[in-house]
């Protein structure tokens, strides 16, 4: 498969005159076109700063970006406004939390779309840009009505369509879509998932879904990357790390979902809290709240330990992929 992005050694740090905050650290990750990859975590873990740093939309003067974000040939973090602006939307386009909300809720979804879409191609006619358009309402299943309709016309599983389309109006290589799907109800979460899916067969899209909710990734997504603390703990195919996990950080939040088949079992949390992100770490990121931790993960960043096509960042494994110890073995039921 042909490589469309590759992150090398990327860190993102909020700074203010009193202190930095770490929120991205060194993360590595590789993504093929074709590939639907779901990025989870619970909140703080820097997901959507990651997602944000990618596009070059969090604010210069108080961010640092560093590392390489090798995209089609181009490194984002080297590029400058103008070249950032051909890139997105034609080439990387991103769908917001609560997107909708964006929409003038005093001008008609057509007109709107059409200013978005001269944005990138002034001398497109009105007759390509109601094709494009209408096809796109189409394929997220809303009717070309919709294009004569105000916002507020429209219930919110809708809209969200509306801003799915509209990112999608240049056809994109890469679509990164934050949290696009959490303020919606589980009924209709489901049927824009199904449409995510179907759209990215139909358009040839590759997609990078940011989520806290494990759920959606196992619906929509082949590949999973969990994050903590601004580092990456597990990355491998959605089959794989949610049948088996790896890392203590992924059986943590796999206990804490509850499964609608198999035997009972009683939910647990993972104890503690997310570290300062101020100070930086010496060993594991994950070490003070993790069961299993020993005194080389308190003192030692583990490397990445290939396993098949999987990775996991944890010392509990040798670099061949064994068990250290089995006694640390942590206890996942299936």
């Amino acid at each position: 498969m042909n490589q469309l992005l590759e992150i090398k050694d990327f860190s993102v740090t909020y700074v203010n005159k009193s202190k930095k905050v770490y929120a991205v650290k060194n993360v590595n990750l590789k993504i093929n076109k074709g590939d639907s990859l779901g990025i989870v975590g619970e909140s703080g873990s820097g997901k959507s700063t990651l997602a944000m740093a990618l596009l070059r939309l969090l604010p210069e003067k108080n961010t640092q970006i560093t590392g390489k974000a090798n995209f089609i040939g181009k490194d984002l973090v080297q590029l400058n406004q103008k070249e950032l602006k051909n890139i997105r939307w034609n080439e990387l386009a991103v769908v917001f939390q609560k997107s909708m909300n964006a929409l003038s809720p005093v001008h008609r979804i057509g007109p709107q779309i059409e200013d978005i879409y001269r944005v990138h191609k002034p001398n497109a006619s009105k007759e390509e840009i109601f094709s494009r358009i209408t096809y796109l309402l189409r394929l997220v299943n809303l009717s070309e009505r919709v294009y004569t309709l105000y916002p507020h016309e429209l219930s919110g599983g809708m809209l969200q369509r509306v801003s799915i389309a509209i990112s999608l109006v240049h056809n994109p290589k890469l679509l990164i879509m934050d949290e696009a799907t959490t303020a919606l109800d589980v009924v209709t979460q489901g049927q824009i998932l199904d449409e995510i899916v179907k759209m990215e067969q139909t358009l040839d899209v590759t997609r990078i879904m940011i989520t806290h909710d494990i759920s959606v990734v196992a619906a929509s997504c082949n590949k999973i990357a969990v994050m903590y603390a601004g580092e990456f703990m597990e990355i491998g195919y959605v089959k794989d790390v949610l049948k088996n996990p790896k890392h203590p950080y992924t059986r943590g939040l796999l206990s804490s979902f509850p499964s609608l088949k198999g035997e009972k079992l009683k939910l647990t949390g993972i104890s503690g809290y997310l570290p300062n992100l101020s100070v930086k770490q010496e060993g594991c990121i994950f070490a003070p709240r993790c069961q299993h931790a020993t005194e080389k993960c308190k003192q030692e960043k583990p490397l990445g330990v290939e396993m098949n096509e999987n990775t996991v960042w944890c010392h509990l494994y040798s670099s061949g992929g064994e068990l250290i110890n089995e006694d640390q073995k942590p206890v996942y039921k299936d």
